[in-house]
């Protein structure tokens, strides 16, 4: 992981670079349609209160936990006791990033929903809420997370939700192979590039000319940033938006000459 100051770096490199937030000077249509309709919607959904009102919860939970952490960083022994609380300070999205999650399934009227990394549960809330007739299936690595997140789906009464847990290399060849046709896939469980690559190439087959992939954290560190620019290269995908904290992978068909945005969010 990027230290604090090469992450501000990077951050302000952002900034300077990325294109007007506000859609001005964008000439695609489907961005600037993206930029005004979902960047930039303010509207206020009954999901957010209820999502961020269990979050803060979350947030003064005592509990411990033994979990085990088998993405980037984790050496030697990857059993490490954990609140609850630190948790969801550290792995859970930010409120700006939940809420975003939420528009891009709603404007993009995503039904088939995967996630890598479920960890509490907050992003699939989000995901989830977006239409009781969609169908989020959200991996996580970690029992004990595992079933605090299972808490999370209760609480808020989510029953589409269908949790797989376990290491990703046992889990999630079934997933992709039972859920053929996928609208929004959502990576957030290994930061390693190599991992992220697999992850990559094995959902290709699922993606449709509508499908998005939303990758969390391209710029957390370099084997992450080195990842985004492989994909964003790929002859399978047709355009990406970097917000900074994510990257947007579109393979629609109608574009016929690749483009790579950078759109300040």
């Amino acid at each position: 992981m990027y230290s604090y100051y090469q992450l501000a770096l990077k951050w302000f490199r952002y900034l300077i670079y990325s294109s007007n937030g506000r859609g001005h000077g964008i000439h695609s249509p489907f961005v600037y349609e993206l930029v005004r309709e979902v960047l930039n919607d303010r509207s206020h959904y009954d999901a957010y209160g209820e999502i961020e009102a269990l979050k803060k919860r979350l947030l003064r939970d005592q509990r411990i936990l033994t979990v085990e952490d088998a993405g980037a960083g984790s050496t030697g022994n990857p059993f490490h006791e954990k609140r609850v609380s630190q948790i969801a300070a550290k792995s859970v999205s930010t409120r700006k990033f939940g809420r975003l999650l939420f528009r891009l399934a709603r404007h993009y009227h995503a039904r088939q929903i995967i996630e890598l990394g479920t960890s509490l549960g907050i992003s699939a809330s989000y995901l989830a809420s977006t239409n009781a007739a969609s169908r989020v299936v959200t991996l996580e690595g970690s029992a004990a997370i595992s079933q605090v997140a299972a808490e999370t789906f209760r609480q808020l009464q989510l029953d589409n939700i269908i949790q797989v847990t376990g290491r990703f290399e046992d889990t999630l060849e079934k997933v992709i192979r039972t859920n053929p046709a996928v609208d929004l896939v959502f990576l957030d469980g290994n930061h390693r590039k190599e991992a992220v690559l697999d992850y990559f190439e094995r959902f290709l087959k699922n993606m449709s000319t509508s499908s998005l992939m939303v990758i969390h954290d391209v710029h957390w560190s370099q084997e992450m940033e080195e990842a985004w620019a492989i994909i964003r290269a790929s002859p399978h995908v047709k355009m990406t938006i970097d917000i900074f904290s994510a990257g947007l992978v579109f393979f629609r068909e109608e574009f016929k000459v690749k483009q790579n945005f950078t759109i300040r969010f």
